[in-house]
C-alpha cells in the first residue's frame, strides 16, 4: 500500500513567471554590451597618433582621451573619443538594468529550460549567489558609466576607480552566475571561464601594474570576457523568455489556459 502523496498548500509558488516583458527587457540590456565592439572598432578606426592604435599595446582609455598629445609618456590622439566614453555609459547602463529586471529566482532557473522554484510564504531570495551575480552586474556597470563620464585625462582619479569597479565587480558577477549555471547546462562553464580569465588577469594587472610588454592585451583580457560573458547570459534569459511566450501562446489557442486580461 502505497502512502499519499501530502496536498500542496495553496500558499505555494512556483516561481519566476519565466514569459515576462520586464524580462526580455532585462536580457535585451545585457545584450546590448555587444554594442561595445562595434565602438571601439570605429574609434580606432579613426585614431589619429602618431603610431596606429594596437589592441596589444594601447590602453583602452587611450580611446576615450579628449585631448590630442602625449599622456603618460604615450602619444594619444582620439578624435571619436565621445563615441567611445558614450560607449563606455550605455554599456554601463545596460549592465545596470539588466540587474534590476532580471529577477533572482530567474537567474537561478534560466539555464534550465522548464525549471521552477518552490517557493512558500516568507521565504526569500533562493539563491544568494543570484543576488550576488545582480549587485555585481549592477556595480560593474556603475563603474563603467563613469569611465565614460570621467575620461583618463580628465585629471580626475574617479576614472581609476570606475575602472575597477567594472573589471573587479563584472568578473565577480560572472564567476558567482557561472557557478549557478554550471549544472543546468554547459553555458555555465563558459560563463565561468569567462569570470575565471578577467578575474586572473586583473590579479596580473594588480601585481605587475600594468608593467607588461602587450598592456593593451591584458587589459582586454581583463575586459572583453565580461562584455562577452554577460552577453551570452542575455542570450540565454531571452531565448528562455521567448521559449516560454512561445508555448503560453500555444496552450492559449488550444484552450488549455485563459489569456490575461
Amino acid at each position: 500500500m502505497t502512502a499519499r502523496a501530502a496536498p500542496v498548500s495553496p500558499d505555494v509558488l512556483y516561481i519566476p513567471d519565466t514569459a515576462s516583458t520586464r524580462f526580455f527587457a532585462g536580457a535585451l540590456a545585457l545584450l546590448s554590451v555587444l554594442q561595445y565592439f562595434v565602438a571601439e572598432a570605429a574609434v580606432i578606426g579613426v585614431w589619429a597618433g602618431q603610431d596606429p592604435y594596437s589592441r596589444r599595446t594601447g590602453y583602452i582609455s587611450d580611446l576615450g582621451a579628449v585631448g590630442c598629445g602625449v599622456f603618460d609618456g604615450r602619444d594619444v590622439c582620439s578624435p571619436a573619443h565621445l563615441l567611445m566614453n558614450a560607449s563606455f555609459v550605455v554599456q554601463g547602463v545596460g549592465m545596470m538594468v539588466g540587474a534590476l529586471l532580471l529577477s533572482s529566482a530567474l537567474l537561478c532557473t534560466a539555464a534550465r529550460p522548464g525549471a521552477r522554484i518552490l517557493l512558500r510564504p516568507g521565504w526569500r531570495s533562493p539563491s544568494r549567489s543570484a543576488v550576488a551575480a545582480r549587485f555585481f552586474s549592477f556595480t560593474a556597470g556603475a563603474g563603467t558609466i563613469i569611465v565614460g563620464l570621467v575620461p583618463e585625462d580628465s585629471g580626475s582619479g574617479w576614472h581609476g576607480v570606475g575602472a575597477v569597479m567594472y573589471f573587479a565587480a563584472g568578473a565577480s558577477a560572472l564567476l558567482m552566475l557561472g557557478s549557478l549555471w554550471i549544472r543546468q547546462a554547459a553555458l555555465g562553464w563558459f560563463v565561468l571561464v569567462c569570470g575565471a580569465v578577467s578575474f586572473g588577469a586583473l590579479i596580473t594587472a594588480g601585481v605587475t601594474g600594468l608593467a607588461v610588454p602587450e598592456p593593451g592585451t591584458l587589459e582586454r583580457l581583463m575586459g572583453y570576457p565580461i562584455t562577452i560573458g554577460m552577453a551570452a547570459a542575455g542570450l540565454t534569459v531571452a531565448q528562455r523568455v521567448r521559449s516560454e511566450l512561445s508555448r503560453r501562446r500555444s496552450l492559449t489557442r488550444q484552450g488549455h489556459i485563459r489569456p490575461a486580461g
